[in-house]
């Protein structure tokens, strides 16, 4: 029931229209003044928290086409079949003679009847019927709408398993797209026997399916590459450690922030999270991967509307006024937002709703409302303004203290991500004598943490709004050994370095799409001894590092970290060292 993001990183962040950008360098912000999204953040709220973690389905899944012939199952078809494995959308992957099915809620290890429901050339889909063999990593679902909500792929599944299966899944797509070697004694190395069980047959879906669009590569990214038997010598001494996934301890309540859509029903507004693969509102009180205080205002704000009489926003017609809720939590400091986005300025009401949720809620610090009259699918509009209190609250990741305006991007899983970027730092080895370059730096989480540890941090950034929340807050933690900059990293790094400045190491952060190839050709150009690679998708990872590869690096570990457990998806570091 999340949305993931980037995104956080669900992380489509940066393209021209939406990266995180720029601007002024004052601490604080006028009353009422909207901060736009970043790249990353805007890909991430194209749909609501549920929608935007929902499995992506190959083009052309809903369209009804002639029988295809001589294929060994036929539509209808009951069959009873092996799960050799689990594909990047969290569907199980089993073989009917040969022939590859995808079956939402199988496991690895397992043996389960299924109905062909759709069958193409080279694959096809199967709807679950019965689990003749359990896999030990199954579990039931704690979240009663589990099987309605698209926001979570695998509760099914425990949380052992997961991650596991995400270690995994990196390593898969490192050895199939990066055509890189893994060390083999690692393999075991996180959840033996799921591995074990999973890989008995690697088949599956990345060679029939690839993880990688033909925009974001080529057709090579088909071919596989196996390790078969002992690597020689030198393969041995240059292959890839890839580490357990770092988890969580408690892997429940973790989001800071939740995005729900509003709809209405003969008994009042309704706002949940939209069913897999459509704009069905599912109505709920509780999401568990959300923090308590979430479900408690988003269910105070419909409770309150109600009673008022506001109208929710239809869809089809553009008519109502309440599009969405959102609201962010700061887990240090307690201080909560809520962002009311509506279909026009004027709301009924609206010292009586504003009283109302200041009673009902008082750690609420920030009450905006966000003005989107376009009949689009785009959460957030053009226009925001302050209805009571700050503009902004504050929050820490670690010793860095954020200030967080309703559209900024902030990671929505606070306690990995002070594991994920303590992980960047410890690859990034620095002394404190090092010039560092953050290209993607948004609003410079990443560069102030490593400002602590190095000597001077450059970031840059296409999207001017997210370099002003950068200067801001780089001036909230009166650090002076960072400088921000905008534009595309591509074109500003080698201006920097015409202007003398060279960088020991390279931290690169990107959307789920990856660098940008003329990034990957000026961090060759720069030769940093290091470079450090945040990644929120393991195919477009494979892909980057391969060419870094072949330009001089050797990649030397990878780290997965588990941001949105539940989910299917994963965050990885990577550290790079010149060859």
């Amino acid at each position: 029931m999340s949305n993931t993001n980037r995104s956080g990183r669900g992380k489509n962040r940066r393209n021209s229209a939406a990266s995180q950008g720029q601007g002024s360098a004052t601490a604080s912000r006028q009353p009422g003044k909207s901060s736009r999204p970043s790249s990353r953040q805007q890909g991430k709220e194209v749909r609501s928290q549920g929608a935007s973690l929902s499995a992506v389905r190959p083009k052309g899944r809903g369209r009804e086409s002639a029988p295809i012939e001589g294929l060994p199952v036929s539509k209808n078809e009951e069959t009873v079949i092996d799960i050799i494995g689990m594909n990047h959308d969290g569907e199980g992957v089993g073989r009917a003679n040969g022939y590859t099915l995808f079956v939402q809620g199988a496991l690895p290890g397992e043996t389960v009847r299924v109905r062909v429901m759709k069958t193409k050339k080279q694959y096809g889909y199967a709807k679950l019927l019965e689990i003749v063999k359990a896999s030990p990593d199954r579990v039931s679902a704690p979240c009663p709408i589990y099987d309605q909500c698209g926001g979570c792929q695998i509760q099914h599944m425990s949380y052992a398993g997961q991650l596991a299966w995400k270690r995994q899944l990196v390593v898969d797509n490192l050895q199939r797209i990066g055509k890189l070697n893994v060390m083999v004694e690692d393999a075991g190395a996180q959840g033996d026997e799921a591995n074990q069980k999973k890989r008995s047959e690697e088949d599956a879906d990345q060679a029939v399916e690839p993880a990688i669009s033909e925009e974001q590569g080529n057709g090579s990214n088909r071919i596989r590459l196996r390790l078969e038997g002992v690597m020689n010598e030198e393969a041995a001494e240059h292959a890839i450690r890839v580490l357990p996934t770092m988890g969580m301890d408690e892997p429940w309540r973790y989001r800071n922030k939740a995005q729900v859509p509003i709809g209405v029903t003969e008994g009042g507004l309704v706002g949940g999270f939209y069913a897999k693969g459509s704009h069905r509102i599912i109505d709920m009180e509780t999401c568990l991967i959300q923090h308590e205080h979430n479900d408690e205002v988003v269910a105070k704000v419909k409770e309150i509307g109600s009673h008022l009489g506001i109208s929710a926003y239809n869809e089809e017609t553009g008519r109502g006024l309440l599009r969405h809720v959102v609201v962010k939590k700061a887990f240090r400091t307690g201080e909560m937002m809520l962002v009311l986005v509506t279909n026009g300025r004027d709301i009924p009401h609206k010292d009586e709703w504003i009283g109302s949720i200041r009673e009902a809620i008082p750690h609420v610090a920030s009450i905006c409302q966000n003005v989107n009259k376009k009949q689009t699918n785009v959460i957030f509009g053009d226009e925001t303004r302050v209805l009571w209190g700050r503009d902004v609250i504050y929050d820490y990741i670690g010793d860095v203290q954020f200030a967080i305006s309703p559209r900024s991007f902030y990671q929505v899983n606070p306690v990995q991500t002070e594991v994920l970027y303590g992980k960047t730092v410890e690859y990034a080895g620095l002394s404190g004598k090092e010039t560092v370059i953050d290209a993607y730096c948004g609003i410079g989480t990443i560069s102030l943490f490593l400002a602590q540890h190095a000597d001077q941090v450059y970031g840059v950034e296409i999207v001017p709004e997210a370099i002003e929340d950068a200067r801001s807050n780089a001036l909230l933690n009166e650090m002076r050994n960072v400088k921000f900059e905008v534009g595309a990293s591509e074109d500003v790094i080698p201006r920097w370095k015409e202007q003398g400045i060279e960088a020991d190491v390279i931290v690169v952060d990107p959307p789920r799409k990856g660098c940008d190839p003329r990034l990957l050709d000026t961090i060759l150009e720069m030769k940093p001894e290091r470079v450090v690679y945040v990644s929120c998708n393991p195919s477009t990872l494979a892909r980057d590092l391969r060419v870094l590869e072949d330009g001089g690096y050797r990649t030397v570990e990878v780290t997965p970290v588990d941001m949105f457990p539940h989910t299917v998806h994963v965050e990885s570091v990577a550290m790079l060292v010149r060859s």
